[in-house]
């Protein structure tokens, strides 16, 4: 039942190798859906709902995942086959009208890449390369929901580090095959695209004089 923490990355500078598999690091929000029939809840990183402002991922998630399940993924907002992270940004809106206008002029698509619940079975006790199988089999893609794409590859995934990021992807985050689900805790890698500039910064501070 919700709310449910979602499980963390930690920053490394490299992509580790052996016993992991590997996924492009989504530009969106993370969210764990709870679907039971027609009930459908959608919980944030910090646990608060966001239901309300995703009728139309509420809808489109009762077409692809099973009547009842939890389910952790990102909702991105693609446009022209880049995720626009501002354009999702403006969904947070208080007023209903403006939701649903957004909702009609700039859908949101759901990216499920992690199993915790199907029927009345907990799978967060389970290896995360037997939760990836379970996934796979009970979500039926549709145009707004997918399934991530996941490699055993460490030099596939090197690949989506520099291909992707044109496409508004941050990078690429490893997950131990054997790793339970742990909510709230940092035990996925991440590994980010590192952007600097040169720069001069000037300043100055208050005398007590004035």
């Amino acid at each position: 039942m919700p709310p449910v923490a979602p499980m963390l990355a930690k920053a490394v500078p490299d992509i580790p190798e052996g016993g992991f598999l590997y996924e492009p690091k989504w530009d969106g929000f993370r969210s764990i859906i709870f679907r039971d029939g027609d009930d459908v809840e959608i919980g944030s990183r910090n646990e608060k709902p966001m239901t309300r402002y995703f009728p139309d991922v509420v809808e489109a998630v009762k077409a692809a995942l099973p009547d009842k399940c939890v389910v952790d993924g990102e909702i991105v907002v693609p446009i022209d086959g880049r995720l626009e992270f501002e354009v999702l940004q403006q969904r947070i809106h208080p007023a209903e009208s403006r939701v649903r206008k957004l909702a009609a002029e700039t859908p949101a698509h759901f990216v499920a890449f992690d199993l915790l619940a199907v029927d009345d079975k907990s799978l967060m006790d389970v290896p995360f390369g037997d939760r990836r199988k379970l996934l796979e089999k009970a979500i039926s893609p549709t145009a707004d929901v997918h399934v991530t794409p996941a490699t055993d590859d460490p030099k596939t995934a090197a690949e989506w580090f520099t291909t992707f990021e044109g496409a508004g992807l941050d990078g690429v985050v490893a997950k131990g095959v054997d790793l339970t689900y742990q909510p709230d805790k940092r035990v996925m890698f991440k590994i980010k695209h590192a952007r600097t500039a040169d720069v001069v910064l000037a300043g100055f501070r208050w005398h007590k004089s004035g």
